[in-house]
């Protein structure tokens, strides 16, 4: 399985696929599992500690990966507690996160961050493999609806405009080799959920990522967000967050989109617009004319956030696994 994104929407998937996910040395488990997983994340992050680390060390942005390494830990506890500890001092140090600066280490140390980055994965134990999309320093730029342009990401998360098309700088930056071998090898592949514009499309638009994906058998799944975002996706709907990677991307990246279609609580409801967010509507009709079939269903939990079960979610794509080889061995034998 190779799960593309970015973000908190990663990292929250990655908790739930971990599960399911053999590690080496293991004996096979009877069920469902997953015997190989990949993780790709985007780098264009030039906020908080990740940014300032990007400024001063000329390094990759860690924090989205940091998150998905301690998602994929083996030890839950003491060494991913340990990676999110956020230093509060009055000096350099604050702000800074424990993890993004041993990456920061691991960097200096190999000369390479997806080295650093597969280091840090044996210390921790992952169940998985983490790669960046792309080893390049790229940068976000977005073209709004008032014809006005916007460069760097967290410029683009505060704008109050709505983006109509999103570039990265330098363009068609090159992919880890191991990123499109990782595509090419998978039976399945989920794109989100994650922030539409700064979390999903810019990995992309990474030289080669969509064309992989198109070529690849696997079974490619869109992982619809819960919520819209104020400056991201304010009133899209599932086919608009769909229409708009098609944009980017082309057709032909994703069989199914699991759709969230169980109603968000009023109260939560109310703590969402406050922050001028919405459920994501789930449009069905409007997502099958886009050539994906759309799987609607209840996969979402309310704690102090909405956030996707991630065990309806394993469970839904297990299933869509199983029924698409049936339906693949059906026309087979026809």
């Amino acid at each position: 399985m190779v799960a593309i994104g970015g973000g908190t929407g990663l990292s929250t998937l990655l908790r739930g696929l971990k599960r399911y996910t053999v590690a080496p040395g293991d004996a096979q488990p009877v069920g469902n599992y997953i015997s190989e997983l990949t993780a790709v994340v985007t780098v264009s992050d030039d906020g908080g500690s990740s940014g300032r680390l990007r400024r001063e060390l000329g390094m990759l942005p860690p924090g989205d990966v940091r998150n998905c390494l301690v998602a994929l830990s083996a030890d839950a506890n003491l060494l991913s507690k340990l990676f999110q500890h956020r230093f509060s001092s009055s000096g350099d140090l604050e702000g800074h996160s424990f993890g993004n600066l041993f990456l920061a280490a691991l960097t200096a140390m190999t000369g390479d961050f997806a080295v650093a980055v597969k280091k840090a994965s044996e210390i921790l134990a992952t169940r998985g493999h983490i790669l960046p999309a792309t080893a390049a320093n790229v940068e976000l730029e977005a073209a709004m609806d008032d014809g006005s342009h916007v460069r760097g990401e967290t410029n683009i998360s505060a704008s109050e405009k709505r983006i109509v098309e999103l570039t990265i700088v330098p363009a068609h930056p090159e992919p880890l080799p191991e990123t499109l071998d990782a595509i090419a090898r998978a039976d399945v592949i989920t794109i989100g959920p994650g922030s539409l514009f700064t979390s999903l499309i810019p990995n992309l638009l990474v030289r080669g990522i969509p064309e992989a994906i198109r070529k690849s058998p696997a079974l490619k799944i869109f992982i619809c967000n819960l919520m819209t975002e104020a400056n991201e996706s304010l009133h899209l709907s599932a086919s608009q967050h769909i229409a708009a990677i098609h944009t980017h991307a082309g057709n032909g990246i994703f069989n199914y989109a699991l759709v969230n279609s169980s109603a968000v609580s009023e109260a939560m409801q109310q703590r969402y617009a406050a922050e001028r967010a919405e459920p994501v509507v789930c449009d069905a009709a409007a997502v099958e004319a886009l050539g994906v079939r759309c799987i609607a269903g209840n996969f979402l939990e309310e704690h102090e956030m909405v956030r996707h079960d991630t065990d309806r979610l394993c469970r839904e794509l297990f299933r869509l696994v199983h029924t698409s080889t049936q339906e693949l061995q059906v026309a087979g034998g026809r």
